[in-house]
């Protein structure tokens, strides 16, 4: 861990999923994309471009740790939740957690914690592993509220999620097919 970055644990992370009071099914979630970005992050290492997994799977985790509050008072939950990370010290973290929903940046240069915290979180529908066109339905029909700008508006971030993957995925010996084979067939995560 570099000097002052503070990262928690994986079981830090999950008793503030405890003490934020998320939802078993939010938590549930945020265990599988931990999963994905932890399979992500690992096989992007082995092909030479070192990431930092403890900060991976802790924001991973933490990435929803504001949606349970938010969603009654339908309050940004990426904010709210990057502020929450901020205020528990974990400022890389809230970093990641403030654009896991809308990247800045075209994710074209070195892959980073960021892009596969944001990738691994599209992946994931509820709890299953979807593909990103399957998560672009989902997202449409849940938040798009028959409103044509907000369509476009998600429409543009998956298409920056469509080339975010392939990016993630040009020099991986596996496809995004793969993944949740992958994720499923494995017993010894971290989370």
């Amino acid at each position: 861990m570099a000097s002052g970055v503070k990262i928690p644990t994986v079981e830090v992370c999950l008793q503030h999923m405890a003490d934020f009071g998320m939802l078993e099914n939010i938590k549930a979630h945020s265990r599988v994309v931990a999963r994905v970005a932890e399979l992500l992050t690992a096989s992007i290492a082995r092909e030479g471009e070192p990431l930092n997994m403890e900060l991976v799977i802790g924001a991973a985790l933490l990435h929803d740790i504001a949606k349970t509050q938010c969603l009654e008072s339908r309050c940004d939950h990426a904010r709210v939740g990057s502020e929450i990370c901020r205020d528990l010290g974990y400022a890389e973290i809230a970093a990641i957690v403030a654009e896991h929903v809308l990247l800045t940046g075209n994710g074209c240069g070195r892959i980073t914690e960021k892009e596969i915290v944001y990738y691994a979180d599209k992946r994931v529908n509820h709890d299953r592993i979807v593909s990103l066109h399957d998560r672009l339905d989902y997202i449409l029909d849940r938040y798009g509220r028959n409103d044509e700008a907000r369509h476009e508006s998600i429409q543009r971030n998956f298409d920056k999620c469509l080339k975010m993957e392939k990016h993630i995925f040009a020099n991986l010996v596996f496809s995004p097919d793969q993944v949740a084979t992958l994720v499923m067939s494995r017993n010894d995560w971290r989370v």
